[in-house]
């Protein structure tokens, strides 16, 4: 039998409100992704003003970042023609995120969820992220 440590409802409003408040500071407005360790969905937050096509991008990077335990901005050179995983954003039927803004989250070496932001450039993205990250971490 293997435990399973994941974000619950709760973890996830904490990510959140560290990306919106960090995404505030930097005047863009963002879709914020919570998922669980599998990449399920737990909680999502358009701000106001976040780009609608933005939604799913933010639901596929925290999918990725959650699933691969890996950070989407990772998979952005290790994709590109001649590197070592050119073509995989093209995998799980184009789900599989390379631009910056997945990160997983990790409690203890367990990648416990992920969190997915979209709508600024791929370094706001990623910058937002990172705050919901540290938010969280700060809280346990």
């Amino acid at each position: 039998m293997l435990t399973i440590n994941r974000l619950d409802i709760s973890d996830a409003r904490i990510l959140i409100e560290g990306a919106r408040a960090k995404a505030q500071d930097i005047g863009v407005p963002m879709c914020i992704a919570i998922t669980d360790e599998g990449g399920n969905l737990i909680a999502f937050e358009r701000m106001d003003g976040g780009k609608v096509t933005s939604s799913i991008i933010a639901m596929d990077k925290a999918y990725t970042a959650a699933g691969a335990k890996k950070a989407t901005h990772e998979y952005g050179a290790a994709s590109q023609p001649g590197a070592p995983a050119y073509g995989i954003s093209s995998a799980i039927g184009g789900r599989l995120m390379v631009v910056g803004g997945g990160l997983p989250g990790i409690v203890n070496g367990d990648v416990v969820g992920g969190i997915g932001i979209s709508s600024g450039t791929p370094m706001q993205d990623q910058e937002v992220a990172q705050a919901g990250i540290d938010v969280f971490l700060a809280q346990l």
